[in-house]
């Protein structure tokens, strides 16, 4: 799997014995959306935030599409610390899943899914390994929290994201530009938006969605 970071393909390499991501990967999109806020410091893990959405991990069979989007269930977390930075780690499980009835919390995917949990600590240890850089630690010794963790973390994150998207806190190089949020001075119109996307190739513009954080 590659994908685009700081305007550079990145590889996510294989760690033995795991090829690839071992769940679908992705992030809560616009509505819900949140920031992990780079000028404040968690009081839990004592990091200050990566400066991206927090990220998502799917659980469930079903591989999807890139892009695709679902509704999932919020199960737990797990505080990683990349490179300094807190970096929260979403389980989730697809609700459309077959056996989404089964999982309410984090101890269900430790009990129906033996395993699972120590191979994400494992595989966010060491992904980066291939890189040449040293494995990553996380908060609370790598233990798993709760669902109800989960969620005060999503809400939190998301206030860090009202915050950004309404200038009441500082972007960086980030660009904040976007055509739905309505109190936003970020907001643009559609075709202001359009001509951007017109502007530059395809690949020139998947990496400055990426790299820069367009909410269209």
């Amino acid at each position: 799997f590659v994908y685009v970071k700081k305007e550079n393909l990145r590889y996510v390499a294989n760690v033995f014995p795991h090829k690839g991501y071992i769940w679908n990967y992705g992030a809560i999109p616009q509505g819900s959306l949140t920031w992990e806020d780079p000028h404040h410091q968690d009081s839990d893990t004592g990091c200050v935030g990566d400066n991206d959405p927090i990220d998502i991990c799917d659980i469930g069979n079903k591989v999807c599409s890139r892009g695709e989007i679902i509704k999932v269930k919020v199960l737990g977390t797990l505080a990683l610390i990349d490179e300094g930075e807190t970096d929260w780690k979403v389980i989730v499980i697809n609700t459309e899943d077959p056996e989404a009835g089964e999982f309410h919390n984090i101890d269900d995917v430790r009990r129906l899914k033996p395993g699972y949990l120590e191979a994400t600590v494992d595989w966010f240890r060491r992904y980066k390994v291939p890189d040449g850089k040293p494995e990553n630690q996380f908060a609370f010794n790598g233990e798993f929290k709760d669902r109800d963790f989960a969620i005060d973390t999503v809400k939190s994150t998301h206030e860090f994201w009202k915050a950004l998207i309404s200038k009441q806190t500082s972007a960086g190089e980030l660009n904040c530009m976007n055509t739905g949020v309505s109190n936003s001075p970020f907001r643009c119109s559609s075709e202001e938006a359009e001509s951007v996307v017109k502007s530059v190739s395809p690949l020139d513009f998947l990496v400055h969605l990426i790299s820069s954080y367009i909410y269209i």
